[in-house]
């Protein structure tokens, strides 16, 4: 069954299951400086979790949960052009990677570009369609976009 294709209940099963599987890098020590960097993120040290993903996509280039834990931390320091860059990474290496598309989005939002952040989320919606914050910020952007929004 497809993400897309799921009622809510199913589609949060197979995101747990796919993000699960997207962090299997397939290396113990790859695994470990994820987990590392993840943990640091948790308690708002964006300094240790930088330090981490760093490592570990200086290490697995390929793994693009690596990429995507860099991008988190970036954006958590308002690093908004190292966090998209990161997440280019991540959409080279996972085109169907929703928390990538939604990052960017938020970052399209943040840098006032809502046209873009839009057309972003509306990619969100066709792979993930149970996700009630991408509805609401499309929603949001629509009355940016059309000009209703003071």
């Amino acid at each position: 069954m497809q993400l897309r294709d799921a009622d809510e209940a199913e589609a949060a099963r197979l995101e747990r299951e796919l993000q699960l599987e997207w962090s299997k890098s397939g290396s113990a020590a790859m695994d470990f400086l994820l987990k590392r960097g993840r943990d640091a993120l948790e308690v708002s040290d964006t300094h240790a979790a930088i330090e981490h993903f760093t490592a570990l996509t200086d290490h697995a280039p390929e793994f693009a949960e690596g990429w995507q834990g860099l991008a988190r931390a970036y954006y958590a320091e308002d690093l908004y052009g190292p966090a998209a860059d990161a997440l280019e990474h991540v959409l080279a290496l996972n085109p169907a990677h929703f928390g990538a598309l939604r990052g960017l989005g938020a970052i399209f939002e943040q840098t006032e570009r809502p046209a873009l952040a839009h057309q972003v989320y509306e990619r969100v919606l066709e792979l993930r369609p149970h996700d009630p914050e991408v509805t609401e910020a499309m929603q949001r952007l629509a009355a940016q976009i059309d000009g209703t929004a003071l």
